[in-house]
């Protein structure tokens, strides 16, 4: 039951806490006036409450026969929310530190998704609860309260009443007439002994209203779990659009570009092969030569885009991944390594796609960092499944001193690592070895 406990449990109640340290200087304080505010406004609220409830319940139900009365009661259901964002704003009277809202926050969303999620959170039917309590049993103790101040302050302005009314007479007890203001003075003695315990049972409600109020209208640890779930979804799906849109763009560039450029390095050596004398012109022409010459630098420029396309279709996904999984993927990158590169990746199967991309493009990152600064001789790569993740160590033996939090490249692979709730590791001493480790669960 612990891990359920909302705030409450572990914050003081100020206004109790007040009334242990100074039992006799509270009275002198402004809070039992903060108290009794608290009290009399909950008297007056609770009455609407209860009068807008019992208007709603009523033409629910008179108007479910006709069917309108489905679009009232979930007016019932929800209403819970604007009395809760009250609750904890009116707590502020009495207690310094806010009750934070349990609602996951919708920027944007519209109406129907807002209710929607609304009403798929608890936290929406513990507001429903206290609206409950709020317009019955709690609003009849505010009252209560309320009648017993309000009479209280009456007795101790008895005699300066019974003065202003005479020669009327005044009757503070049924069929008892006070004669005189003197007559009146023991009815002004029980109004402060009225007040006074007024004052003391007002702090002891409120306090019972606020652990309430953080019970039932705070944020618990369920909430904020769910939350933390949704978020690491929404990241999650996030993540897989991202990965869909790069594959897309490397088909369209794979496809499309690719194949242009091709086509074009294709069109210029026939262009050249004319120019160079094999379609029937002058050999010896000089305009010739110099079209010639033309074509075939274009031709070399031609091939040289092609490449830097190729190479960064490869950098967007590379098919190899696609097709034979990780290992195969990370060899070829090491083939084309400045820095030698041994790869000892053994896996029994493949993997799911999210897993093999984030283990691929983590090495790829390493291996492009080792390149430019570690002035490593050699580089080696290791691959294996244990205990149900996958775990790639890359290790180099140059210069160490590596600082992830330098760059925002490493930043970015923990973060997407850690989506797959993976942790990504880098150990690097002064004088190397810089060793990088990532483990990914390989449910993905």
């Amino acid at each position: 039951m612990g891990e359920n406990r909302s705030d409450e449990g572990q914050q003081p109640v100020a206004v109790r806490a007040a009334l242990r340290a100074r039992p006799l200087r509270f009275l002198r304080s402004s809070t039992p006036w903060r108290c009794w505010a608290h009290v009399l406004s909950g008297a007056v609220l609770g009455l609407l409450l209860l009068v807008v409830l019992v208007v709603l319940l009523a033409a629910g139900l008179a108007l479910s026969v006709v069917g309108v009365g489905l679009l009232v009661l979930p007016a019932v259901a929800v209403i819970g929310l604007p009395v809760g964002a009250l609750e904890r704003r009116r707590l502020r009277l009495v207690e310094p530190v806010p009750v934070p809202d349990p609602h996951r926050p919708l920027p944007g969303a519209g109406r129907r998704v807002r209710l929607r999620t609304r009403l798929r959170e608890r936290a929406t039917w513990r507001e429903l609860g206290y609206t409950s309590l709020f317009a019955l049993p709690l609003a009849a103790a505010d009252l209560g309260l309320t009648a017993l101040l309000v009479f209280s302050a009456a007795l101790v302005c008895s005699p300066v009443v019974v003065w202003a009314l005479a020669p009327e007479t005044v009757m503070l007890i049924p069929g008892q007439a006070v004669p005189g203001p003197v007559e009146a003075l023991p009815a002004t003695a029980v109004g402060l002994a009225g007040l006074l315990l007024c004052a003391y049972a007002g702090t002891l409600l409120t306090v019972g209203r606020v652990r309430l109020v953080r019970f039932l209208l705070g944020p618990r640890d369920e909430d904020l779990g769910r939350q933390v779930l949704e978020l690491t979804r929404s990241r999650a799906r996030l993540v897989d659009a991202f990965e869909a849109e790069r594959r897309r763009i490397e088909r369209d560039l794979h496809d499309g570009a690719q194949q242009q450029l091709v086509a074009l390095s294709m069109t210029l050596g026939l262009a050249a092969y004319e120019l160079g004398g094999h379609g029937g012109g002058s050999e010896g022409d000089g305009g010739d030569g110099r079209a010639a010459a033309l074509v075939e630098r274009a031709r070399d420029e031609a091939r040289q885009a092609l490449e830097q396309l190729r190479g960064l279709v490869r950098g967007i996904h590379p098919q190899v991944l696609t097709d034979h999984g990780l290992a195969a993927a990370v060899t070829e990158v090491a083939l084309r390594h400045p820095i030698p590169v041994a790869v000892d990746i053994d896996l029994p199967a493949r993997l799911p796609g999210p897993v093999e991309t984030t283990a691929y493009f983590t090495v790829t990152e390493a291996l492009t960092n080792a390149a430019k600064h570690s002035g490593a001789a050699a580089i080696t790569v290791h691959g294996r499944i244990e205990g149900g993740r996958l775990v790639v160590q890359v290790t180099d033996d140059g210069r160490g001193g590596a600082d992830p939090a330098a760059g925002a490249g490493l930043q970015g692979l923990a973060d997407r690592v850690a989506i797959l709730r993976g942790r990504l590791m880098v150990t690097s001493p002064i004088g190397g070895p810089t060793r990088l480790r990532v483990e990914v669960p390989c449910s993905g």
